[in-house]
């Protein structure tokens, strides 16, 4: 059993409420738009970290992680990427990609706004955890966690707080 902590969309910066949110989780995974390598230093060094770039992220950034991202966590085949869309409307190239081999999560940033959806088309789970960081439009930083049991994704949260009071 693994406790996953998601985020994506930082910029550079994440509060102590969303550090204290994650602080029992056992890898940490970023969708993207990290901001900084000394973020993504103190991130690896708070918990196990996988990572994807994303647009915003410079070169530094972008030779530590890659764009796309496919691993097994438990039992549970997990794709992760920045640009992703979402069901019925995936970026060309990850619907390429899901059409050839779906995964069991799917998971993108970049929209800032946070939606879990179930796309049956192709028995996935659909997660962007929306914002973490306090740069950009939307109103609420977020992050999500859950725990993978061997093929079992279950007991999802989110945690909102309004950016202003970061």
């Amino acid at each position: 059993m693994k406790k996953i902590g998601l985020i994506s969309d930082t910029h550079g910066m994440l509060s102590n409420k969303t550090l204290k949110f994650l602080k029992d989780v056992d890898e940490l995974w970023h969708a993207g738009d990290i901001g900084t390598v000394e973020l993504a230093d103190q991130l690896a060094a708070f918990k196990p970290l996988r990572a994807v770039y994303g647009n915003i992220d410079g070169h530094i950034l972008r030779r530590m992680f890659p764009e796309t991202l496919r691993f097994f966590a438990e039992e549970v085949d997990v794709l992760m990427t920045h640009i992703g869309g979402y069901p019925g409307r995936y970026e060309a190239r990850m619907r390429r990609e899901i059409q050839q081999k779906a995964p069991q999560i799917f998971i993108a940033g970049h929209s800032h706004i946070l939606k879990v959806i179930y796309d049956k088309k192709f028995n996935c789970l659909h997660i962007n955890p929306g914002a973490a960081g306090n740069k950009g439009f939307h109103k609420s930083c977020t992050a999500v966690r859950f725990v993978i049991d061997g093929r079992e994704i279950r007991d999802l949260e989110v945690h909102e707080f309004e950016r202003t009071k970061f």
